[in-house]
């Protein structure tokens, strides 16, 4: 008998899993001292992992592994393989070159936990995907902004010990799903031996099918809008701490602590949004959590340098809560789009898509934030802005079900 639900079980092993996302940048300063690296650098190191992310979604979509093989075997070899190459960079790195390559390749594993954790999601509980998956999509917050914690926590301790934590923690979500293995809601996975209409589901054409479906191609506008602008953002939040007034009038809580607090407050926006989308609809949440978010980044622009503190500290956090809480609603709709047999290949490819946008907007931000500092932070409204309207001009020519729920 299960004491926790399987959502609840999925939604930890996703907060322990993911951590091994961001484990890097909350070891910036001691990089930066010991490798005399700069902020482009350990953007490139934020670059690294979503390359690999990239490559590993990729394989996972375009091949076909997602629907051929059990979601609950993908996450873990992912987050067992994710755990000893994060480890390799604490332990095994000695400058920039050989940590990018052990951060590219914790990027690769993990594809094998974000979007199969989605689909164990979708495969236990269709039926309220947005609620789920927002919670899912919380823990994923957590996740990342957990290493910042970590480093908050141990501040005496050496970063290596910090990063190997995250390695200790994917670990245990590898057990956690062990245990609970698939959801009965999702097609058994095919064999390559089985018949050939079968087989012929998992060719690249009927994964990319998937964008011929307006309510599908509607969503991964939004999504593809909201990536442009959330990776960026939270690559960047250490370094609009420490460059505005905030490290000064709060410096017990440092600026891990500052990090972690603005994106871990991104789990309650996802949850206040998957709460709400019961209600009125994934549509209207990510909507309206896209555009409050990009007029977040419009304000920082425009009176960084004039609020005073704790005003700057209130839209930190805002933009926080809001720059995540449209993810799970723009994958629930895409879930709820496509044919079953393709959700694990479809939200792969979408997710392949959106981060290899991420690499584009945090090389673009950590470049420009040498040369103008906070400023930068005007490049990811393009984000927001291009998501709205892709949504809105491809949600003109969808079919009444999507337009009935917007």
């Amino acid at each position: 008998m299960r004491i926790f639900s399987p959502i609840t079980i999925i939604a930890a092993a996703q907060l322990l899993g993911t951590s091994l996302w961001f484990s890097a940048n909350s070891a910036a300063d001691d990089l930066a001292l010991r490798w005399q690296v700069t902020a482009t650098d350990i953007g490139w190191l934020t670059n690294a992992v979503q390359g690999g992310f990239i490559l590993g979604t990729l394989l996972l979509a375009l091949g076909g592994i997602a629907d051929r093989y059990r979601a609950s075997q993908i996450f873990i070899v992912s987050a067992l393989t994710g755990a000893f190459f994060n480890a390799c960079f604490a332990w095994l790195s000695d400058g920039l070159n050989s940590a990018l390559v052990y951060r590219f390749l914790v990027g690769i594993c993990l594809a094998g936990i974000y979007p199969m954790g989605m689909k164990l999601v979708v495969s236990w509980a269709p039926e309220r995907a947005g609620a789920a998956l927002a919670q899912l999509v919380a823990m994923l917050t957590l996740g990342t902004a957990l290493p910042h914690g970590l480093r908050e926590v141990g501040a005496g301790l050496p970063w290596q010990w910090i990063i190997s934590t995250s390695s200790l923690l994917a670990v245990i979500a590898a057990v956690l799903i062990y245990r609970l293995g698939d959801g009965p809601h999702l097609p058994q996975p095919a064999r390559k031996n089985t018949q050939t209409q079968q087989r012929s589901v998992f060719t690249r054409p009927a994964v990319l099918l998937a964008f011929r479906i307006p309510e599908f191609r509607a969503a991964a506008w939004g999504y593809f809008g909201h990536m442009w602008e959330l990776y960026a953002f939270w690559a960047m939040v250490p370094l609009l701490v420490s460059s505005t007034a905030l490290f000064d009038v709060f410096p017990g809580l440092g600026v891990a602590g500052l990090s972690f607090g603005i994106i871990a407050i991104g789990a309650v926006g996802c949850l206040v949004g998957g709460i709400l989308s019961r209600k009125i609809g994934s549509a209207r949440v990510a909507l309206g959590a896209l555009a409050a978010s990009g007029s977040c980044a419009l304000v920082f622009v425009l009176f960084w340098d004039q609020l005073p503190a704790i005003w700057l500290a209130a839209l930190l956090f805002f933009w926080g809560a809001t720059v995540i809480a449209d993810s799970p609603q723009f994958s629930a709709l895409s879930a709820t789009a496509c044919p079953r047999e393709l959700v694990g290949s479809a939200l792969a490819i979408q997710n392949s898509i959106g981060f290899a946008i991420t690499v584009v907007s945090i090389a673009g931000i950590s470049a420009l934030f040498e040369l103008t500092g906070p400023e930068s932070v005007w490049l990811l409204l393009p984000g927001p802005v291009l998501g709205l309207l892709g949504f809105i001009l491809t949600m003109r020519r969808a079919p009444v079900v999507l337009k009935q729920e917007i």
